[in-house]
């Protein structure tokens, strides 16, 4: 079965950090570009960070530049979030997709609370 499991998602502090972990079940991640999204209650699903398939391109969504980082290894990727902020609470979810075959698959979603 080809899936995308993440984990790592937890109840944080304001200031605190997380990693979050995204891995690939069936298939191989290094072939893929991943996405991180998340989504809020009561809001849309927003993009995070990107990280394409060769693991040297990097793009970050404004409000989380210089507090989240990218990064492949392992056979998965992680997303680690430092300087945490009540405002980045919510689902965060891995997407991986095959830029040449089009294959697309996503995770179920780990929560990341941000309370104090």
């Amino acid at each position: 079965q080809l899936q995308l499991v993440e984990s790592g998602g937890s109840l944080v502090q304001p200031g605190g950090s997380v990693r979050l972990s995204c891995a690939a079940s069936g298939f191989r991640l290094d072939a893929y570009a991943v996405a991180w999204f998340r989504q809020a209650p009561g809001k849309e699903r927003e993009g995070v960070s990107c990280l394409g398939s060769t693991g040297s391109s990097t793009q970050y969504a404004d409000s989380v530049k210089g507090r989240f980082t990218i990064s492949r290894g392992n056979e998965k990727v992680y997303l680690e979030m430092n300087r945490l902020k009540p405002e980045d609470t919510a689902i965060y979810y891995c997407d991986a997709e095959n830029l040449a075959t089009g294959e697309d698959y996503w995770g179920q979603g780990s929560q990341v609370t941000v309370s104090s």
